[in-house]
């Protein structure tokens, strides 16, 4: 009876699935650049459902530090989470790259329902069959090398993502800390200008001064109260943009801490250049130019016809009798043998090629650019400290000596007060330039500049 041939079909069925490999439970995370290695980040989890769970995020409140900062939003931020199944999703690519192709099962009933004789199943010819198609050319071999290949390019792109969260981070995190010297500025200079009010008022109820010394310092109270309320407006922006690196939604903390006005010598170009190398944004286009050739490769495979075997029994209900039957099946290339694919492949490689040399400038210039910044904030902030806030501040405060005991004019105080204000405001923006343009110039050489050898040299 057929029924008895059953198990070993169902025996072959299984054979040719039982290929199925499973998912990396491991990290598939890439191996960090030295640029904030020390932080951990979010890890992708293999079962979905671990992924759905709500994970709320603990806001940081009082005084924070750029490693709390940087912490947080390296575990938390949304779009690199969103990199990180990049790289899942390129795992799973590669895991459907190395199965084998299903076998089919096929059933085939012939000679029922005819007349006479043929009526009904008396005569009928059943076959049960397997068939297998069998890749040639190591296409599986050459679609687990393609797929392999994306995903340490995924790899690179998280990568990448994680040295762009760390920079917007450091960058907003000193945005901060500038924004409360900002606004420690002003509130200084509130004050003074209320002394100088107090002071213009009795000079002028002395009849020592005209009253129109007293509207004059009224005015310009009134433009320090404007800038006031600005830098306090400007400050809560800047927090809430440093929260939202970690998808905090309102910012808890209450301050940052950290050291604005430390600055540290700066390597050569040259040094730095050199060390561009380890930016994923360059290196990701070796990896890009294997890919390439890898599916070129595949589509050089793809021009090999696959066969087909088949095997199976028949079973003929009139004679009772069985029979085993086989058959193999050949696609034959005569119009299609992947010439276009073959192409496509080639010309992608080819625009790989260019755009590897097109990225390698367009760092490089990058690279010039932040280090100009750089050395321009670096030479600012430190002239403005030896030479012009101490002596800007000294004029200030002989100035309003001077108008108090009747020697100066108003206008004088007006004046060195403002040079003295400009001054420590520019020393300020210089020293937010300096940390940024660091930040930038980090974020291109993966790697803190601290860390460079001879960088005293």
């Amino acid at each position: 009876m057929l029924t008895r041939f059953l198990p070993f079909l169902i025996m072959l069925f299984m054979l040719g699935v039982s290929g199925c490999m499973e998912q990396n439970n491991e990290t598939v995370l890439p191996q960090p650049r030295l640029l904030g290695q020390e932080f951990s980040t979010f890890q992708p989890p293999v079962k979905l459902v671990e992924a759905t769970e709500a994970s709320g995020i603990a806001e940081p409140t009082g005084v924070i530090t750029l490693r709390q900062a940087l912490a947080l939003a390296l575990m938390h931020n949304s779009e690199l989470k969103a990199f990180s199944w990049d790289v899942r999703i390129s795992e799973a690519r590669q895991l459907q790259a190395s199965l084998w192709p299903n076998p089919e099962l096929e059933v085939e009933v012939e000679e029922v329902g005819g007349p006479g004789t043929r009526s009904g199943f008396d005569a009928a010819e059943t076959t049960i069959a397997l068939s297998q198609l069998i890749e040639l050319g190591d296409k599986s071999g050459k679609r687990v090398k393609l797929a392999t290949l994306a995903k340490e390019l995924a790899g690179l792109g998280y990568e990448a993502k994680r040295l762009d969260v760390f920079t917007d981070v450091t960058k907003a995190f000193i945005e901060v800390l500038a924004a409360q010297q900002r606004l420690k500025l002003t509130e200084e200079l509130l004050q003074l200008s209320e002394e100088l009010v107090s002071t213009v008022a009795k000079r002028v109820d002395a009849g020592k001064d005209s009253p129109l010394e007293k509207t004059k310092a009224d005015v310009t109270y009134s433009n320090v109260k404007i800038q006031h309320r600005q830098a306090a407006e400007n400050l809560e922006f800047a927090r809430k943009q440093l929260a939202s690196t970690w998808a905090g939604q309102k910012p808890k903390f209450d301050s940052v801490a950290g050291k604005l006005d430390s600055l540290a010598p700066l390597p050569s170009i040259d040094q730095l250049t050199n060390l561009i190398s380890q930016n994923p944004d360059i290196t990701r286009w070796a990896l890009e130019i294997d890919k390439g050739k890898a599916s070129i490769e595949l589509e050089k495979a793809k021009a090999i016809s696959d066969i087909t075997l088949s095997g199976g029994l028949q079973r003929f209900n009139e004679t009772d009798d069985n029979a085993i039957v086989f058959g193999i099946s050949i696609p034959l290339p005569i119009s299609d043998r992947n010439q276009a694919g073959k192409l496509e492949a080639a010309y992608t490689l080819a625009r790989a090629r260019e755009e590897q040399r097109a990225a390698q400038t367009k760092i490089q210039m990058e690279l010039v650019k932040a280090y100009q910044g750089l050395s321009n904030a670096y030479t600012e902030a430190t002239e403005l400290e030896k030479n012009v806030l101490q002596g800007a501040e000294s004029v200030f405060e002989a100035s309003k000596t001077g108008y108090s005991q009747g020697k100066l004019d108003y206008l004088h105080v007006l004046d060195a007060q403002r040079t003295s204000f400009e001054a420590k405001a520019q020393y300020i923006e210089a020293l937010a330039a300096y940390h940024k343009a660091r930040a930038d110039v980090e974020r291109l050489i993966g790697q803190n500049i601290d860390t460079i050898e001879n960088i005293h040299k």
